[in-house]
């Protein structure tokens, strides 16, 4: 549900209140979970073969990017409003950047959702496995990266943001096997080159996808620690 946060004219200058990280946590996990739905609705499009589904999806694009739009917007207002300096500070940018990535993750979503459209029609080239997997990877690192954002737990950022080579070796492992297929069939399907085409980029709509979820938890993983990720896994090697 979106709604309104209703201001009050208590100012704190200097920092954040506990009620303004709270309200943005609220929102950021709101538009997390509308993120997730999309992912799961747009595989199941393509699993039943549903157009409503798809359509669904693409219709509830709106709602993200009005959460989107609605933090944004109180961010800003805490950036006058407060004036955040150092954790604060890098908090509420970290936030922006973060609505930034979830709102990539439903336009993935909302592109999967169109190919159901085109596969339901073609029927698909071959049965779903690594597909299915790739989203549901998506989809635990969406969520466990906004949950140890909130609970500034480093161990769990690095587990997420380490998680996006499983998505990676998946989408290639699918374009190795769609193009095996394409070679070793005669194809006399007019539609097989089509539906090839559709599966890859679905697969790699979801690899994008896995990008962003990622980048949220290096993201938050500056935010808590104010290092950089890829260069303290540098130092564990």
């Amino acid at each position: 549900m979106i709604f309104k946060r209703e201001f009050k004219e208590d100012q704190k200058v200097g920092g954040l209140f506990e009620r303004d990280r709270k309200w943005l946590f609220e929102r950021l996990n709101s538009m997390a979970d509308l993120v997730e739905l999309s992912i799961s609705d747009s595989l199941e499009a393509i699993m039943k073969r549903s157009d409503d589904m798809a359509l669904e999806v693409i219709g509830k694009d709106d709602a993200i990017d009005i959460v989107e739009v609605e933090v944004e917007q109180e961010c800003l207002r805490l950036l006058a409003m407060r004036q955040p300096v150092r954790e604060d500070l890098r908090f509420v940018f970290t936030i922006i950047k973060v609505i930034t990535e979830l709102e990539r993750i439903g336009d993935q979503a909302v592109n999967i959702a169109e190919r159901a459209l085109e596969l339901n029609r073609e029927g698909l080239l071959k049965p779903l496995i690594d597909i299915p997997k790739m989203a549901r990877i998506v989809i635990e690192m969406v969520r466990g990266a906004i949950k140890a954002f909130e609970e500034k737990d480093v161990d769990k950022l690095v587990e997420v943001f380490k998680r996006d080579d499983e998505v990676d070796a998946l989408n290639r492992g699918i374009f190795a096997e769609i193009i095996q297929i394409m070679a070793s069939t005669k194809m006399d399907d007019p539609y097989s080159v089509k539906k090839a085409t559709d599966l890859l980029l679905v697969s790699r709509y979801l690899e994008r996808a896995g990008d962003h979820a990622s980048n949220i938890a290096e993201r938050a993983f500056f935010s808590v620690t104010g290092e950089r990720i890829k260069e303290k896994l540098k130092g564990r090697a």
